[in-house]
């Protein structure tokens, strides 16, 4: 057990690891970092955090500080807080890019403390009133670089991920944007880029709440995600989300020269290759 582990910003995975550390037993006392003294006493009154401090004084009373706010805040704020380590202490962060900050971190002195990982979950919503229980069963977390961290540093995380029901999968920062590009990133463009073609093209808002079924709903509930959040990450990510945005349009035109020439045939064969990705997700 950590007797005081540190989170810094009190939303949706920081609050949810905060709940998760508290329900397993593993941290005894919880401090909150927040920009706001309103989301600070939001995270107190949910039972999320217990006290919350300056950034200064939370690090210097932590064992543990967890960092989990849009990936433009974190590296500034990663590297006041490297600065600010003793030995002993461990810092992990949750971003959902890692090469812009592994990169920033790699020659800092304090580097082996830091364990860079990404928990694979999220939802559409935001702030400490976002947070839930149980949230991180049976996902997947990337802990990126893991040669470069400390190895009781790496073990330490990797009990936590493992013991909130988690499954840890390994990899270079570099590889981790390529990859969240394919699976995480291109889900989240083209929800948005959904939203705004239906909010164009049907000026009814009442036809969209009354006709749209639970495929647009599921398809298009990550447009509610904050552009604070992921315009950063698509900024951090530029090349990766570009090469995977190019092959989308390529898909998309290829459905559209299908139905521009009647060729159902070839739209029966691309529909069929898509169909194929049931043998991955179930």
């Amino acid at each position: 057990m950590f007797q005081n582990v540190t989170i810094v910003g009190v939303g949706l995975i920081s609050g949810s690891f905060a709940l998760a550390l508290k329900d397993k037993g593993l941290a005894k006392n919880v401090i909150g970092v927040s920009r706001t003294a309103s989301s600070a006493q939001k995270a107190i009154d949910l039972g999320i955090i217990d006290e919350a401090m300056p950034l200064e004084e939370a690090v210097a009373k932590a064992d543990l500080i967890y960092v989990a706010i849009p990936v433009d805040a974190t590296i500034p704020v990663m590297t006041t807080i490297m600065d600010l380590l003793k030995p002993g202490q461990i810092v992990a962060d949750a971003g959902s890019t890692k090469q812009a900050l592994c990169d920033a971190l790699r020659d800092h002195p304090n580097r082996k403390q830091f364990v860079a990982t990404h928990p694979m979950w999220g939802t559409e919503y935001s702030g400490p009133e976002a947070a839930v229980r149980n949230a991180f069963v049976g996902r997947s977390c990337v802990i990126c670089e893991k040669e470069v961290s400390d190895p009781d540093a790496v073990e330490a995380m990797e009990k936590i991920y493992t013991d909130l029901g988690m499954r840890l999968v390994y990899m270079g920062s570099h590889d981790h944007d390529r990859h969240v590009a394919y699976v995480s990133h291109i889900s989240h463009i083209t929800s948005f880029a959904l939203a705004n073609t239906v909010l164009e093209k049907e000026k009814e808002e009442n036809a969209i709440f009354e006709l749209a079924g639970g495929g647009f709903e599921s398809t298009v509930r990550l447009a509610k995600s904050t552009p604070s959040m992921w315009v950063p990450i698509f900024q951090q990510n530029k090349e990766n989300v570009l090469d995977v945005l190019n092959e989308h349009i390529s898909q998309l035109r290829k459905i559209k020269s299908c139905l521009e020439k009647d060729n159902y045939e070839y739209l029966t064969e691309l529909i069929e290759n898509a169909n194929s990705i049931r043998r991955i997700i179930k």
